[in-house]
């Protein structure tokens, strides 16, 4: 199946007072390019959750939000610094020994000293936050490979209809080139006529002018290849699934062969066509940057 490298995707999960939402959008990008933003604390679940989205995308920049709500009561644990406060009473009781002052320090003044107390974050359990996260991450992944998929079709109708607008280009180009030849032909005897009058000119001669000309037009290798091209990249869509810079190459290889139609086109209207060959794989060539 053709994906799109452009999507969205989001889930959010809740396992008792935790909650947690992934969210994640993507856009064009040769390569797969990810980019986290989430809480500290999960942190050290980074190179998993890269490895996790490589599972499920190939390509396309990435923009990936993971948010974590606990709505426990016990969000914080309370700590007693016990060497700081030994630390505290030790010097107040110095300083009242050498400037002979009374030391009125007690219990619930040494407690606000700074550190002594600090509330500090509880930890959560590794292995339960991880099977959360991963339940989230893999629902916004199937999410977003759902909507890349959708766009990936549409894609796939658009390049197909495209392809065989270049084919009817191709097949009358295809016509029309014998034609020219007889109509050069023609146009260089009426021309030998109305400058020699009834003089005869050689058959050989009037030929082998003809074949050179027509050796010089001719485009039939280039259409062969043209063809070729079009109906190898009709085949790659019927494939999908991360054929973008195969495509990419094609549309590559196509250009070139439009790019030397035209270049000895000696006839206005082949002219005309291949122009529009180049404009049909141009668009073809932008559409392919979309595909994973």
């Amino acid at each position: 199946m053709v994906k799109s490298m452009t999507g969205f995707g989001r889930c959010e999960v809740s396992e008792g007072d935790r909650k947690m939402t992934v969210e994640m959008k993507s856009v064009n990008h040769r390569y797969l390019d990810v980019n986290i933003k989430m809480p500290k604390k999960l942190n050290f679940f980074e190179s998993a959750v890269r490895s996790l989205v490589k599972t499920y995308l190939q390509r396309g920049k990435v923009d990936l939000f993971i948010s974590c709500e606990d709505l426990s009561e016990t969000q914080g644990v309370l700590r007693y610094n016990r060497g700081l406060a030994a630390e505290y009473l030790k010097y107040v009781n110095q300083m009242a020994e050498e400037f002979g002052l009374e030391n009125d320090l007690k219990a619930g003044a040494l407690s606000r000293c700074p550190e002594v107390l600090v509330m500090e974050e509880a930890q959560d359990n590794e292995e339960e936050q991880w099977k959360l996260l991963e339940q989230a991450l893999k629902g916004a992944c199937e999410q977003m490979v759902e909507t890349r998929s959708r766009e990936g079709e549409n894609l796939k109708r658009d390049l197909t209809a495209k392809l065989d607008e270049m084919l009817e280009h191709v097949a009358w180009i295809e016509e029309r080139s014998p034609k020219i030849v007889s109509e050069y032909r023609k146009k260089l005897e009426d021309k030998v006529h109305e400058l020699l009058g009834d003089t005869q000119i050689e058959e050989g001669r009037l030929a082998a002018e003809v074949t050179i000309f027509a050796d010089k037009i001719c485009v039939d290798e280039e259409l062969v290849r043209l063809r070729s091209h079009i109906e190898h990249t009709r085949d790659a869509l019927e494939a999908g699934d991360g054929v973008g810079r195969k495509l990419d190459f094609i549309a590559q290889e196509m250009n070139r062969e439009a790019n030397t139609i035209l270049s000895k086109a000696n006839d206005l209207e082949v002219s005309n066509r291949a122009i529009e060959l180049k404009t049909g794989i141009e668009k073809v060539r932008e559409q392919i940057q979309n595909i994973e």
